[in-house]
């Protein structure tokens, strides 16, 4: 069984940075795409990006050139270096786990990925 556990979050000021991290544990295929997603309250879901096991990402235009995702693959783990907050950015962020597919679909965005994470909350002040 895959788990997915986030880290990292935090309260920051605007222009601030946080590195969120996510542990993977279980077996899983060695072609996969992870991807964060954050959800702020009153709001939906959003896909904030997206990293395939050959390292090729994809970003929402929201966060261009702000935020960059990488993965540790020794440690199983994946990264959100998140720079330039700003108070929009504040949602609780979550981690997914899915389909090799997702990475090369125009649609990832819609978060149809097999495992979640609980989420950590990072809170951007003005």
């Amino acid at each position: 069984q895959v788990q997915l556990v986030e880290s990292g979050g935090g309260s920051v000021q605007t222009g601030g940075s946080l590195r969120l991290s996510c542990a993977r544990s279980g077996s899983t295929d060695s072609s996969y795409c992870m991807g964060w997603f954050r959800q702020a309250p009153g709001k939906e879901r959003e896909g904030v990006g997206i990293i395939g096991s050959n390292g090729g990402t994809a970003y929402a235009d929201s966060v261009k050139g702000r935020f960059t995702i990488s993965q540790d693959n020794a440690k199983n783990t994946l990264y959100l270096q998140m720079n330039s907050l700003k108070p929009e950015d504040t949602a609780m962020y979550y981690c997914a786990l899915g389909s090799w597919r997702m990475c090369y679909s125009a649609s990832w965005s819609r978060g149809q990925f097999a495992y979640w994470g609980q989420g950590t909350q990072v809170t951007v002040s003005s």
